[in-house]
């Protein structure tokens, strides 16, 4: 059974939870409402044979409301079937987590949330991925100033000498064999 043919089966299951459908150069996208999402996804995972979820993103539409978008890429583990789902969020809402389908679901929500602060109800552990717990800004929407925000962290980067340049353990990148070439302990005579 081919995506194309999933989409017509989603369609029918979900009826007026189904928003819209796309094709275009043979990929599919499925658009749903919010409260019709976890469903759709259950029934790609359960019914449809779509094993892997290859890939969870967000989109900001700053303006429009809802503001942002959910996207989920759906693989079957043969790679015989691609689908795209994708759901509309207002900043109000919150999205069903799909971890209790993929597990992998788990950074990408994750991430989503602290790249652009959808929360996913239901997440077992959702918590800030790569900013500091307490950071109060989502660096990837779009109203956030290119040259960043004001912060109280203190810069860590330096323009100073190393710390350890010339310190005692070094490598010698030209050495002719594999000892002489390691880092190690050397000697300053």
């Amino acid at each position: 059974m081919a995506a194309q043919e999933d989409v017509k089966r989603l369609c029918e299951t979900l009826g007026k939870g189904v928003v819209g459908t796309v094709e275009f150069r043979g990929e599919h996208t499925l658009n749903v409402s919010l409260p019709t999402l976890h469903d759709a996804l259950k029934k790609c995972r359960e019914d449809l044979g779509y094993e892997m979820i290859i890939d969870l993103s967000s989109l900001d539409h700053f303006g429009d409301d809802p503001r942002f978008e959910v996207v989920y890429e759906l693989a079957t583990v043969d790679d015989s079937k691609h689908l795209r789902i994708k759901a509309k969020v207002s900043e109000d809402e919150e999205v069903p987590t799909a971890t209790d389908l993929w597990p992998g679901a788990d950074w990408h929500e994750r991430e989503i949330y602290d790249m652009m602060g959808i929360r996913f109800s239901g997440h077992p552990h959702l918590k800030r991925i790569l900013m500091w717990e307490g950071y109060p800004f989502y660096p990837l929407r779009k109203d956030f100033p290119l040259a960043g925000r004001p912060s109280e962290m203190p810069d860590v980067a330096s323009t100073g000498v190393a710390p350890l340049e010339g310190g005692p353990f070094v490598t010698t990148a030209g050495a002719t064999d594999t000892v002489r070439r390691e880092p190690r302990a050397h000697v300053v005579e």
